[in-house]
């Protein structure tokens, strides 16, 4: 082969391995980035799939600060997840101190206001649930692990959110037995595993003692939470 003719060729040669090398750089950059930027999301828990005879104790808001409540929680020892909203506690923290330093209820994540999250973009979000987070460590010394999306509203953004904000779970419920209007939720049958959801509000005494009583009748033991959500 003459020389023209086999520059010509390696010249070809070569222009047909450019695309595949850049495609190389540009696919390995595209895999290594988002493992650098974005964390794993984080599962999302309704109930929890286990053998052992136990029922879980979930809290929200935390507005209604009842004395019955807390001497109930106190005196029976549940270990109940409180899924608190700071300013919920900023007038009366002293209400959640007793129930953490001496009972067995934990805090946990459950935003700064309120808003439904997949509204929000990745910033916003980032902010409501970070921003919970490092007040209730200020606050009470102890991180929450778990995350309530309020409404039980999440989007993919949420669970990497999560993560990012410190939570192993994310946190909905099998059961919401709040009372909100004249008349208390028909009680299910409990079975092992259900995460129930109640709210600090005007009936959350009245509301935990059914609870009780149903996972008692049940043969279920309130367990907390944070020990049985695994990644």
């Amino acid at each position: 082969m003459s020389r023209p003719r086999l520059r010509r060729a390696l010249r070809g040669a070569l222009a047909a391995l450019v695309p595949f090398a850049l495609l190389g750089a540009f696919s390995g950059s595209a895999h290594a980035a988002p493992r650098a930027a974005w964390p794993e999301p984080v599962p999302v828990v309704s109930r929890v799939e286990t053998a052992d005879p136990v029922v879980f104790i979930t809290l929200d808001d935390g507005w209604n600060h009842d004395p019955g409540a807390a001497k109930l929680l106190l005196d029976r020892r549940v270990p109940a997840s409180l899924f608190l909203l700071p300013g919920a506690y900023s007038y009366d923290s002293g209400y959640f101190h007793g129930l953490l330093d001496q009972g067995r209820s934990r805090v946990e994540n459950h935003t700064v206001g309120h808003p439904d999250l997949t509204a929000l973009d990745a910033a916003g979000q980032k902010a409501e649930v970070c921003g919970a987070r490092e007040a209730h460590l200020a606050e009470f010394g102890d991180g929450p692990r778990l995350l309530r999306p309020p409404y039980g509203a999440y989007d993919a953004t949420t669970r990497t959110t999560a993560r990012a904000c410190g939570a192993k779970a994310l946190v909905t419920w099998t059961y919401d037995l709040t009372t909100w209007g004249a008349d208390p939720v028909p009680m299910p049958r409990l079975k092992a595993g259900d995460i129930v959801l109640l709210h600090f509000n005007g009936t959350v005494e009245q509301d935990l003692r059914r609870v009780l009583d149903a996972a008692e009748a049940a043969g279920l033991e309130p367990a907390p939470l944070r020990d049985y959500v695994t990644e």
